[in-house]
């Protein structure tokens, strides 16, 4: 392609000094995009209202895969869990409110922790659920969404075991 007389030309514009430079770089970061969004980040659409106000229906977030090889799920993280029941697999997201070991019931729509009310900001619209408590096993936890004004059997929530946990959402 000509050049303008001063040097410059399209060819260089796209393609650089080097364009085998270029494209290695093009191939590094192609590769690099691949690793971070096929391992570690994969995106996940919200379809369904389990979890507002916290986020939206059709929201698109992205699950963090990496965030439990080195620690374990903490009350109040927003966690992804693989079902695999109807043959596809589907992820759930919800909030973990009930560690290993611990009783996890509902009472006047509020969640108990060992029989102690659970402070729970994150919940804003008013529920009546009411649930006697279930004792997570050790390798479980108890999850739920927020929006706890659903009816609860319109509503997945209960244990889940730690190998089903896909991932820690990215807000």
């Amino acid at each position: 392609m000509e050049g303008n007389g001063d040097g410059f030309s399209l060819g260089k514009l796209v393609y650089g000094t080097s364009p085998r430079r270029t494209l290695l770089r093009a191939a590094v970061l192609a590769a690099l995009c691949l690793i971070v969004f096929k391992f570690m980040f994969v995106p996940a659409r919200v379809d369904g209202g389990s979890m507002a106000p916290t986020y939206s229906n059709h929201g698109l977030n992205l699950i963090n895969r990496m965030a439990y090889l080195q620690n374990k799920p903490q009350r109040g993280d927003v966690v992804a869990i693989r079902l695999r029941e109807t043959g596809h697999s589907i992820v759930l997201m919800k909030r973990v409110v009930g560690l290993p070991g611990e009783a996890i019931g509902f009472q006047n729509g509020r969640v108990t922790v060992d029989g102690q009310l659970l402070d729970e900001p994150y919940v804003q619209l008013p529920s009546d659920w009411e649930r006697a408590p279930v004792v997570c096993g050790p390798d479980e936890y108890f999850v739920v969404g927020d929006n706890r004004s659903m009816l609860m059997d319109g509503h997945w929530f209960g244990r889940a075991k730690a190998s089903l946990i896909a991932g820690k959402m990215v807000l």
